[in-house]
């Protein structure tokens, strides 16, 4: 059985002390393979794109050995300008790295739904004290 390694990114939304933060996660079922901070100013195109994905195989390679052995693991990212861009698809195919098809944008099939933020149903109804 294949498991697929999807792609999240968050946002963190600034205060009057902070800048902004984005991050990249990847994910399988039993949690986050690699998570990826993006450098403030970074602009996310297909080299930087490709960069983190090279770091993310290393990730399935030394936390999934089993997966990475038998290249039983499946991309799952959606179809950000930087996700498509020829030089991100060369380095998939170039690296047999397979990609789920994603479908028309629907809101329904968001997989951070359903492995992220499932811990939104721990949160609800908490209130919190912001700074």
């Amino acid at each position: 059985m294949e498991d697929t390694i999807n792609s999240a990114t968050q946002k963190s939304a600034p205060s009057s002390q902070q800048h902004q933060v984005n991050a990249d996660h990847f994910f399988d079922i039993l949690g986050i393979v690699h998570k990826e901070f993006i450098p403030p100013h970074q602009t996310v195109n297909g080299k930087f794109y490709c960069e983190v994905l090279r770091r993310l195989r290393e990730n399935v390679r030394r936390k999934q050995p089993e997966m990475w052995k038998n290249g039983d693991w499946l991309l799952h990212h959606d179809n950000a300008p930087a996700h498509i861009s020829l030089v991100v698809r060369e380095f998939l195919t170039k690296n047999d790295m397979t990609t789920v098809p994603h479908p028309v944008y629907s809101p329904d099939l968001a997989p951070c739904d359903f492995y992220v933020f499932p811990m939104k149903l721990r949160l609800k109804g908490r209130r919190f004290i912001s700074t």
